[in-house]
């Protein structure tokens, strides 16, 4: 139990220091942090979180991961499930949070809650796809490396969270980044019909990629002889 509710806990930090970069201090605020910025804020929850619930859980905070990390063959299948639950259960708590905070707002909260999705007249729904598989692949192949018995580190969870910034620089301005289901379905759940609209997109995309990077993981075609 101590393992999935450190996963809760995990991905709330890392969804709600996330997202309130957007909702409190991104895009449209009275200081706004720009994309630099607000990668940044989901690459430090993740640091914080790493180093914070690591040893009890691994950290894994994305159903993509846990997805990854089994197909790589380092975790039992009968805790992906609830792998899973924690992690989306943890998104949606950071998500209330912040509407609640949101709703004490003097003259209302007239922005979102940090939803993902794409612009219909920028972008076709096969580029905010194919971003969001490579961007989450990409994501999933750095931490089986650095989190791979032969290569294990300290310092595992900085090189992780950078890598989640540096994504976020390159794919906000298409998607605004999510690579993460849990990350997507609570502020898509605050933030009304056309984020929903969009949120398959946002659970297979990553899954996906996650799935892909744990067979490569498994077939150890990076890994030295």
């Amino acid at each position: 139990m101590k393992t999935y509710l450190a996963e809760v806990l995990g991905t709330f930090l890392l969804v709600f220091i996330g997202t309130a970069s957007v909702v409190t201090g991104g895009f449209g605020g009275a200081l706004p942090l720009g994309q630099e910025g607000i990668g940044l804020a989901f690459g430090i929850g993740l640091i914080a979180a790493a180093y914070a619930i690591g040893p009890i859980s691994g950290a894994h905070l994305n159903p993509a991961v846990t997805l990854g990390v089994f197909l790589a063959g380092r975790m039992p299948a009968k805790d992906v499930v609830p792998y899973w639950i924690a992690q989306v259960i943890g998104g949606i708590i950071a998500s209330l949070a912040l509407w609640i905070i949101g709703t004490g707002k003097v003259g209302g909260h007239t922005g979102g809650f940090g939803a993902n999705g794409w612009d219909v007249a920028k972008w076709g729904v096969s580029s905010a796809f194919l971003w969001e598989v490579i961007g989450t692949f990409t994501f999933v192949t750095v931490i089986l490396g650095v989190t791979a018995e032969k290569h294990a580190t300290a310092f595992a969870g900085l090189v992780i969270g950078l890598t989640l910034a540096g994504l976020h620089f390159a794919i906000i301005p298409v998607t605004g980044t999510s690579l993460n289901p849990a990350r997507s379905i609570g502020p898509a759940l605050f933030s009304g019909s056309a984020a929903i609209g969009q949120l398959w997109l946002f659970i297979v995309a990553p899954l996906i990629g996650g799935a892909i990077a744990g067979i490569v993981a498994k077939a150890r075609i990076f890994e030295k002889d």
